[in-house]
């Protein structure tokens, strides 16, 4: 069941996070495993802004989605599935749920940042209908600006964007 996370719910949101990191260091990206999740508090607004959405699986949480509008579309800021859920199409019901939420408000797409070439992130969301943004808007530009200047362009990353209307 996805259902809209509640200000309670960030201290899980930061585990999910965290696990959802680790398979990154199999492939060599530690930068992206030992990336902190952002604070609680960070987590409870989005929440208590509508902007927080969590799978939950008989009484616990098995992922969640946050989201911001970005350059007038629905930017998906961070998605995480427990490791031992994937397989279980929670990520792709999350992002579901939300084009839903972003068609309720008549914004035209989903947007997000990416690693291009790790398999369950850039083909992952190829999959899902998200295109390569060659020229992204200035909110996207800034977004991938300060993910440079953290570090997380270990690999190869991009803007993906998927049309809604």
């Amino acid at each position: 069941m996805i259902r809209t996370a509640t200000p309670a719910d960030a201290a899980v949101m930061r585990e999910i996070e965290r696990a959802a990191g680790e398979p990154f260091r199999a492939i060599g990206l530690d930068v992206v495993a030992d990336d902190e999740p952002p604070p609680a508090a960070v987590l409870a607004a989005y929440a208590a802004a509508g902007r927080a959405f969590v799978d939950e699986r008989g009484g616990t949480q098995a992922g969640y989605l946050i989201t911001e509008i970005v350059d007038g579309c629905a930017h998906i800021e961070q998605v995480s599935v427990l490791p031992r859920m994937r397989g279980s199409r929670i990520g792709e019901r999350l992002v579901e749920h939300l084009a839903g939420w972003a068609r309720d408000r008549r914004l035209p797409a989903l947007t997000l940042t990416t690693y291009r070439d790790v398999p369950w992130n850039g083909p992952y969301w190829a999959r899902l209908g998200f295109r390569e943004l060659i020229e992204p808007g200035p909110g996207l530009r800034a977004i991938r600006d300060d993910e440079i200047a953290r570090g997380l362009d270990a690999w190869p990353r991009l803007a993906m964007r998927r049309d809604l209307m």
